[in-house]
């Protein structure tokens, strides 16, 4: 199987070997990464652009040349100060928030198994390199350009290239076209399309068989690449929580447009300076204006997602992470989700029809297998994928070398000539050896019982007593697998394994244990309103065994068969599912089927699937969920949530993230919310009762420096609420201001306006007007950091949350103050900001006073708790 490659493509590599590590990384830096341009990160300088276009800036920098022109030049250039540094601190924050995306995209681009070193390694697809070998699979989706070395049975649908979804099949290419193509040789590229081919290509999907491919083209030098189609592009659909806070934030800008314009008519109107007028209605939009909204709802989820990659979940649609809080329903796979899958031979089943050998392998020594089972493990093995990358498949190549260390004596001549793969119409498969010295043939076939049954052709008799035997080994727990040995006559293939005459050889238990932490997460999802249904294609007695061990319920009408669903309606299978938590010998397109009709119910539907077929299910479902470890590209495309590992016990720790992020993100919006009515309040107020003029811009401009890492770092950070998997999941369609969130953020805010107008009007008569300036700004000040720890919990007291750890939180709240105290006595910063240093007297009362603006929501806390403990 070796191929002839120039030195630059792979000077020592052959194609047991590959690559080695130090080849691969020579070719990376010679041709780059296998990417495409598009979805390019954001630069600094782009991401201040876009900055300096927010309503907000603008408003900023029109203040300042209105200071600059007709008042003061210090006051104008500190504007500009203001503006600087807030671009300065929304660099940082939006450069964590895009290398946290850009780490994401690297994580879950789609990934290639190549042999490196001699052994198979699953990288990065943008980590291949021209002179790999890769490893090609039913339904996975080829990195690279390449040529085939060795196919099984290999077809392509090339319809991304071509247009044409027949899918085409593959042969191994001859010497010259892999001498030719490791010469870079323009003669040596083959066009896509058209059956008989040796080359597959980058972005198509791999439909059926196994193949090793030597990489010929990366990145732009791929057909893709040439075409220019840009793959892997962000998806840029605004979520309904977007569209959502979209509408709050347009009908606020409209309202505190129309209010500045009218404050600046009654003002200038009245007191005839109109340049206080405008100063006064910017100061009033800026209030006004919650442009802190775009922002949370960028950092949130772009810092949840690399918060879930830590949990092993990987984030393909950033907009699914404020779904997994509402799921109300998680499907699972049984194989390598719930179970380790790591599959083991545990029990065999020989003598034919008959089955009269029985026999449980963990009593019996290495090498030391009856004679009664050597036919039954031989033809087992011959039956399975030769180089095997699934663990069921390299679980008989593990009995094999424990217990018959001659097979490969025996068997090493002979070749692999035909394949016959699984298909959903026959849940078997094939293999047809021929001996190199006498040519002998024979014919191996392994798949599910009642498949290998018919292919032998028995009679309701046999296969009864077979199922029998079945049925007892399924109610252990074990996956039951049977294989049949056969023969033909003639000299052509037959073009299906029903012409072959195939006797029954007996069966093989396989074992698959659940996953230690999966009961623990299947408490927490119960405890959490969350229905676990698992979903496999065993029978319902294994099925049942397991779903027993893993936790679930599984009583008479709580399993659903494929069977059983082929025979129901939609309206019926709804009902069905209603009590439903485990489904057994489900065929992957039933899946769709039952995503639809959980969704029907209501459902808020979470659904795991690994292979080609269970694409349509994880793209119908609320929250796709693709495996990493053993999933298929397609289904990884498909998915909204990829995992690492595929471990049940990851999905749940999702949705229990999902759920944080979902109430941090809560908080954080009626918290901008809130701080933004007295902001505005104090920009209104003074000038309907004939006050001095208590916030400039330049005062709000101070306030954002304090508002803008609250809403977005500090809120992010904060711990999940001891409930967070305790209660039902919420409501999907229930808008994020609900009736009571919005109100009681209001109030909040006016609880806070009215200590700062209180203050003011008590100060005005007896301190001088700066005085009283930044006395009530300092009420103000300490008003909001007393609505950032109030609302960090809406049931825990205040004194509670001060024991919780936030550590940002608190670096927040001591800058903050530690800016107040610059503002009230550096003596240029009270200049520039019209105060006058206040007495330490005052200042105390001033933060008495902000505190206390916001007790009664304790009250309102105790109130619940005593409702709700």
């Amino acid at each position: 199987m070796a191929a002839t490659q120039a030195e630059r493509a792979a000077p020592s590599a052959d194609v047991d070997a590959g690559l080695s590590a130090a080849q691969a990384a020579r070719h990376l830096a010679e041709d780059g990464p296998n990417a495409l341009p598009g979805g390019q990160r954001r630069t600094l300088l782009s991401i201040a652009v876009e900055t300096v276009r927010e309503p907000m800036f603008l408003l900023l920098l029109a203040a300042g040349t209105l200071y600059m022109v007709f008042g003061d030049l210090q006051e104008g250039l500190t504007l500009f100060g203001f503006v600087l540094v807030t671009v300065a601190l929304t660099l940082y924050q939006e450069g964590k928030t895009e290398r946290a995306i850009e780490a994401l995209r690297d994580l879950t681009s789609p990934r290639a198994l190549v042999i490196r070193d001699g052994r198979p390694q699953r990288i990065a697809g943008r980590d291949v390199v021209r002179g790999d070998l890769l490893k090609l699979s039913e339904g996975d989706r080829v990195a690279a350009d390449a040529l085939l070395v060795t196919a099984d049975g290999l077809r392509a649908d090339e319809s991304l290239l071509t247009g044409e979804a027949v899918p085409v099949g593959k042969r191994v290419a001859r010497p010259d076209e892999l001498a030719a193509a490791a010469k870079l040789a323009d003669s040596a590229r083959v066009a896509p399309g058209g059956d008989d081919m040796p080359g597959v290509y980058a972005g198509t999907l791999i439909v059926q068989g196994h193949a090793l491919a030597r990489v010929t083209a990366t990145g732009a030098r791929s057909e893709i690449g040439r075409i220019g189609t840009a793959l892997g592009t962000v998806e840029n659909e605004r979520s309904p929580l977007q569209k959502q806070t979209a509408r709050l934030v347009r009908n606020l800008a409209l309202l505190a447009l129309a209010l500045s314009l009218a404050l600046v008519l009654v003002h200038g109107l009245v007191k005839g300076d109109w340049l206080q007028a405008l100063l006064a209605g910017i100061a009033l939009a800026m209030a006004m204006l919650p442009e802190e909204y775009p922002v949370v709802l960028t950092v949130f989820p772009a810092l949840g997602a690399r918060r879930l990659s830590k949990e092993g979940v990987l984030t393909r649609r950033i907009n699914a992470i404020e779904t997994l809080g509402a799921t109300t329903v998680l499907c699972s796979d049984k194989t390598g989700t719930l179970t380790s899958n790591r599959m083991t031979v545990t029990h065999l089943a020989a003598g034919g029809v008959e089955l009269a050998e029985r026999l449980a392998l963990d009593a019996v020594p290495e090498g030391r297998l009856p004679e009664a089972f050597h036919g039954l493990v031989e033809v087992a093995i011959l039956a399975s994928v030769v180089d095997p990358f699934d663990p069921m498949e390299k679980a008989f190549h593990q009995l094999g070398e424990r217990f018959l260390a001659d097979t490969e004596h025996l068997h090493g001549d002979w070749r692999l000539v035909q394949t016959y793969a699984l298909t959903p119409e026959l849940r078997a498969m094939s293999h047809v050896w021929a001996a190199a010295r006498d040519g002998a043939q024979t014919v191996a076939a392994k798949g599910a019982p009642e498949a290998v049954m018919d292919l032998c052709h028995l009679d309701e008799t046999q296969k009864a007593r077979i199922a029998g035997v079945v049925d007892e080994l399924a109610a252990e727990g074990l996956r039951v697998l049977a294989v049949a040995r056969g023969s033909f006559a003639g000299p052509d293939w037959p073009a299906s394994e029903h012409d072959f005459d195939f006797a029954f050889v007996g069966l093989l238990g396989l074992a698959d244990p659940v996953r230690p932490q999966v009961p623990a997460a299947v408490a927490e999802c119960r405890a959490a309103g969350i229905r676990v249904v698992m979903i496999t294609g065993d029978y319902p007695a294994t099925a049942r065994a397991i779903a027993q061990q893993a936790g679930l319920a599984t009583g008479d009408g709580d399993v659903l068969t494929g069977d059983e669903i082929a025979t129901l309606t939609d309206e019926d299978l709804r009902e069905r599912l209603a009590t439903v938590s485990l489904c057994a010998r489900i065929a992957p397109e039933q899946k769709l089927r039952i995503v639809q009709a959980l969704k029907a119910r209501g459902d808020i539907v979470a659904m795991t699937g690994d292979g080609v077929n269970d694409a349509p299910a994880l793209r119908a479902a609320h929250v796709g969920v693709a495996m990493g470890g053993r999933g298929t590209d397609v289904a990884r495309e498909s998915a909204s949530l990829v995992l690492i590992d595929d471990d049940f016990a990851a999905i749940v720790a999702a949705v229990r993230l999902g759920r944080r992020i979902f109430d941090n993100l809560r908080k954080a919006m009626s918290y901008i919310l809130a701080v933004h009515v007295p902001i505005a309040g104090m920009a209104m107020l003074p000038v309907l009762f004939g006050w001095p003029a208590l916030l400039y811009p330049m005062h709000i401009a101070l306030l954002e420096l304090i508002i803008d890492p609250a809403c977005s770092i500090a809120f992010e950070n904060e711990p999940a609420e001891s409930d967070v998997m305790q209660r039902p999941p919420r409501d999907a369609a229930a808008p994020l201001f609900g009736g009571a969130t919005l109100w009681l953020a209001l109030v909040q805010g006016l609880g806070v306006l009215a200590a700062v107008m209180g203050a003011f009007a008590w100060a005005s008569p007896r301190i001088p007007e700066p005085e009283a300036r930044a006395f009530a700004f300092a009420t103000l000040v300490m008003g909001n950091l007393a609505l950032i720890l109030s609302n960090r919990s809406a049931k825990r007291s205040l004194w509670a949350t001060l024991r919780t750890p936030n550590r940002t939180l608190w670096v927040v709240v001591g800058l903050a103050f530690a800016l107040l105290l610059a503002a009230l006595y550096v003596p240029w910063a009270v200049g520039v900001l019209r105060f006058a240093p206040l007495p330490l007297h005052e200042l105390a009362a001033a933060c008495g006073l902000g505190l206390l603006s916001v007790l009664w929501f304790e009250g309102i806390k105790w109130v619940r708790r005593r409702g709700n403990p």
